[in-house]
């Protein structure tokens, strides 16, 4: 059994995941993928999930697990997950290696799909 993820968490993130499952009665995890939107061309999404999904990649944590969507996984390859607080903005921020641009305002990017080894895709499909 591989131990390869998609994304990872920072205890930041974590934190706030455990936050949400718990006030969420029900939730299993949060599903992160991504849309077409904005100035950019994508936005991420974030999604609460209240059964397992077994059509998306599952990243399990001790706070809860996250599920990729798999039209996501090649665009979220290697993609660290945060949560910040700031004045002007409170939420997840993704540090993605596959983001060529943002926009502006940050609530848009522009993503290249990651290129996968062949030790990369072994790992996928042992997962």
């Amino acid at each position: 059994m591989s131990t390869f993820q998609v994304i990872s968490l920072t205890d930041a993130a974590k934190t706030r995941l455990s936050s949400i499952l718990t006030s969420n009665e029900g939730a299993t995890g949060i599903r992160v993928g991504i849309k077409k939107g904005g100035c950019a061309g994508m936005e991420y999404t974030v999604d609460l999930v209240n059964e397992p999904d077994d059509t998306a990649d599952r990243v399990e944590t001790d706070a809860g697990d996250v599920y990729v969507a798999r039209d996501a996984t090649l665009f979220l390859l290697g993609t660290e997950m945060d949560f910040e607080t700031s004045k002007l903005r409170t939420g997840f921020v993704f540090n993605n290696p596959n983001q060529s641009s943002a926009c502006g305002c940050g609530e848009s990017v522009e993503l290249t799909p990651a290129e996968m080894s062949p030790e990369m895709l072994q790992d996928l499909r042992s997962s």
